[in-house]
Order: C-alpha cells, then structure tokens, then sequence
C-alpha cells in the first residue's frame, strides 16, 4: 500500500528534485535500496559499490558541516 506524502515527508533540493526526510524513510521502515539522501538505514539494501560511496559521501558531508 502506497503512503501519501505530507509535507513534512519531504522537499525540493535546489535541482527541483523531491527528497524524503529521514523521519518519512524511517517511517517506511526498511531501505529501499535507491540510495535516498536521508535513509536512516545507512543503505542496507543498495548493491556494493555504490554502497560504500554513499556511506563514504555522508562521512565527507557530516565532517564538513560539523567544521562550519
């Protein structure tokens, strides 16, 4: 059963794409395996490699905005 979408579920991205929070993924209950910016699931079901380059993203990022 499809969920619909609130407006706390989600936003825009400055490309004009539609991003899931965390609190909506979390939600859901399982990673889906699309590599979602917020997946609290810290990507259980993406394939390797891809994987561990998101994982490695999020590193990078969290460290840079932790710098600020």
């Amino acid at each position: 059963m499809k969920q619909e979408l609130r407006g706390d579920d989600y936003y825009f991205n400055s490309d004009g794409f539609v991003v899931l929070t965390a609190k909506y993924l979390l939600e859901r209950g399982y990673c889906c395996g699309n590599g979602c910016k917020n997946c609290p699931y810290d990507y259980k079901a993406v394939p390797e490699p891809r994987r561990t380059r998101l994982l490695e993203q999020r590193k990078k990022s969290q460290s840079n905005d932790n710098a600020d």
